[in-house]
């Protein structure tokens, strides 16, 4: 008996995820086939474990090479492929330049840079730090610039109601930096590929830019003046920061030569192709720029040292997020799905649109937003074709809206990040994320409606 108890404190999680699963596939066979009530009932027990961490986020993510044949949803040859995609190296190819960055110390340059342009103010301080934050994940995963700017926040004060103002702003930036550019965050890069895949019309990266930019910028200020809110002035105090002109290293002045290179060949991509007919693989020319780091001369990276410290746990994940889109897809449960949502077409595009952005930016508290746009934009696409609107604008907003998650720890690796400093209380992380994603929801609706349309002709 006590053994059995033992196992059940153990397992309890994994149970739980297994008895959520079966609740959805019950429920699902109500509107769809047995099949398409099958992948429900999977997809419902791994968003569970991810949201539990009852198994570790990497081990989740391979679970479909396992479950999706044994469920007779997808092959096993089929299902692996989606591990080895051409995007997948595009990240592998970031981590590198990411590990190069942290190794250099120019991280930490940049962010003294940045600090020493902002006045030495409550403002100019959590600005500093957040654009600081939201360039980096422009380039480099969320994780990975939280994990570097954060302990630099937490270094500036000590200051209890500062610091975590400080904290949250770090994890908010990363995250809305991310949507600048395609390589910025996980769902971005599920849409590139989505899109390719689709044969629909590319959007060159700094198309992409362009369109972000001033979303991004207004995120930022917003966010800004509402983690200031109730900040008295008279609590601000910074610890003494070393402003010391150094000169660059050696390793320093060659990783800015690369890193300005390869943003000089992302930039020039679109103008080529325009032009010239010239067209640049942007995905495999960041794995190139990543794998240079380890030639002679260069040596900024050793395989031996440096090739362990990429996420292969998130690699994973996206490929869990490209095996549930296949299966969407293969099952046909997105267009059942969006046979559904054709049902609302008598409402207003622009309601409809608010309606998806909306439900996507809750969803992704509770969820890996990963997995979410890989669930969402296989439906989207052909709902938004049969209703005849435009499927691209509509799978930009559910794209977008997924790197919203600001209200929980457990939504998103930066805010995990910012909460295991110790220094931040949920119910702070809560009170200020609701505004942000309310008002993330509302304007990156205008902009949707207003300024994409531009460049989506």
């Amino acid at each position: 008996m006590k053994q059995l108890k033992l196992f059940f404190k153990d397992y309890k999680l994994i149970i739980y995820a297994i008895m959520v699963g079966l609740g959805f596939y019950t429920l699902a066979l109500i509107s769809f086939n047995e099949i398409q009530a099958r992948l429900v009932g999977v997809i419902a027990f791994l968003v569970t474990l991810w949201t539990n961490n009852a198994l570790h986020m990497g081990i989740v993510s391979l679970l479909p090479i396992l479950l999706f044949p044994i469920f007779g949803l997808v092959e096993s040859k089929d299902v692996v492929t989606n591990y080895s995609k051409t995007t997948i190296f595009l990240f592998v190819g970031g981590f590198l330049l990411a590990i190069a960055t942290e190794k250099s110390g120019l991280h930490k340059r940049l962010a003294t840079k940045l600090l020493s342009l902002f006045p030495n103010t409550p403002r100019g301080v959590l600005l500093s730090l957040m654009v600081t934050a939201g360039v980096l994940s422009s380039i480099l995963s969320d994780t990975t610039t939280a994990l570097l700017i954060i302990p630099i926040a937490s270094f500036l004060t000590q200051n209890s109601d500062y610091k975590f103002r400080l904290l949250l702003g770090v994890a908010y930036a990363s995250l809305i930096g991310g949507i600048i550019t395609p390589v910025g965050t996980p769902p971005n890069l599920i849409l590139i590929d989505f899109i390719e895949t689709n044969g629909l019309e590319m959007i060159p990266f700094a198309t992409w830019t362009a369109m972000m930019l001033p979303l991004a910028i207004m995120m930022m200020i917003i966010a800004s003046e509402i983690l200031l809110w109730g900040f008295k002035k008279e609590n601000f105090e910074l610890v003494h920061i070393d402003m010391t002109k150094k000169p660059l290293t050696t390793e320093q002045t060659k990783l800015i030569w690369i890193l300005s290179s390869l943003a000089l060949i992302l930039a020039l991509n679109p103008i080529l192709k325009h032009f010239i007919g010239i067209v640049i693989n942007e995905k495999l020319t960041l794995l190139a720029f990543g794998l240079s780091l380890f030639l002679p001369r260069v040596n900024l990276l050793d395989w031996q040292e440096d090739f362990a410290k990429i996420p292969f746990a998130i690699i994973f994940l996206f490929g869990a997020g490209f095996s549930i889109a296949m299966a969407f897809q293969q099952t046909d449960l997105a267009t059942e799905v969006a046979n559904i949502l054709v049902s609302f077409n008598y409402l207003p595009p622009i309601v409809l649109m608010f309606i998806i952005g909306s439900g996507v930016v809750f969803a992704t508290e509770l969820t890996s937003n990963t997995a979410l746009t890989s669930i969402m934009i296989p439906i989207i696409y052909p709902f938004a074709t049969q209703s005849g609107l435009d499927p691209t604008l509509f799978m930009l907003i559910v794209a977008i809206s997924a790197s919203y998650a600001f209200m929980l720890p457990i939504a998103t690796a930066p805010n995990a990040i910012a909460m295991s400093t110790g220094d931040v209380k949920t119910t702070q992380m809560i009170r200020r994320g609701i505004f942000l994603n309310l008002f993330g929801i509302v304007i990156t609706f205008i902009v949707a409606l207003t300024y994409w349309p531009i460049f989506l002709g």
